[in-house]
């Protein structure tokens, strides 16, 4: 598994646990009455989509440099 690979799972798995922060932070804000914790979760939501989406893109990139690589393999051959 290429570096960029693996980075790009971490990132993921950290911007699902930002997430799941986020709600439980913003539910608890809301049970309590306590607006800075709903915005807090908030912002750590948005914090875990940012995340999980600099994870995809860097997977995808991963993907298109062994496409790329396999190709120009093949055109050696």
């Amino acid at each position: 598994m290429s570096d960029l690979k693996r980075e790009s799972m971490k990132q993921q798995v950290k911007g699902a646990a930002e997430k799941a922060k986020g709600r439980i932070k913003e539910a608890a804000g809301d049970v309590t009455g306590r607006e800075d914790w709903q915005a807090e979760g908030e912002l750590d939501q948005a914090e875990g989509t940012v995340r999980s989406g600099v994870g995809r893109a860097g997977e995808r990139l991963d993907e298109m440099i062994d496409d790329a690589t396999d190709d120009k393999d093949r055109d050696r051959r």
